[in-house]
């Protein structure tokens, strides 16, 4: 993943916890890199490390630290990060959905050495679609609802998303359903 990944988590955590709490998450997590360069790419070890250890030090499971860390990803680093794509991605919350699948092809513009997921869209309804999650980093899903409740928090609306397909169960892929 790029350092820009791993920058945010230190955001997120120094502005929730400290800089002492930083320090001693990565500490924990064995990694000696003093900062991290936002368009380097860096290990995917790494950013698993950053959060299991902040898993350990903030007493609450790596599911919910990845959760948190999505949503705190759209709201902060991607809004400042990546303002005028995010606000190409549409004007609602149903047409950002929707636009989606082709939001990492503009992103790979940017940082060319990305390992991007892939996002499709199915039974897109007036309030609801499928949002089918492929990547070949396991391990994100709570990342990804994060990312949904972070969006939904820019559209203000309310959301409640169902995993219907996981690959914990043994599918290719996740599978979202997203109401509205």
């Amino acid at each position: 993943m790029y350092g820009i990944v791993n920058k945010a988590m230190e955001e997120l955590v120094i502005t929730k916890f400290g800089e002492q709490k930083w320090e001693r998450i990565k500490q924990a997590s064995g990694i000696d890199i003093d900062f991290f360069v936002s368009n380097e790419p860096y290990d995917d070890a790494i950013t698993y490390k950053l959060a299991l250890a902040a898993s350990n030090e903030l007493q609450l499971p790596v599911s919910k630290i990845l959760e948190v860390f999505g949503h705190w990803w759209v709201v902060h680093t991607s809004k400042e990060k990546y303002g005028g794509l995010m606000n190409a991605g549409g004007k609602t919350f149903q047409e950002f959905m929707l636009n989606l699948p082709a939001f990492h092809n503009r992103i790979m513009l940017i940082y060319p050495k990305l390992t991007p997921p892939e996002f499709r869209v199915s039974n897109i309804n007036e309030n609801s679609v499928n949002v089918h999650y492929y990547s070949k980093r396991e391990g994100l899903k709570d990342f990804v609802v994060g990312l949904f409740h972070g969006l939904a928090e820019i559209y203000d609306i309310e959301i409640e998303v169902e995993l219907l397909n996981s690959r914990d169960s043994g599918h290719d892929h996740e599978i979202f359903c997203i109401k509205w």
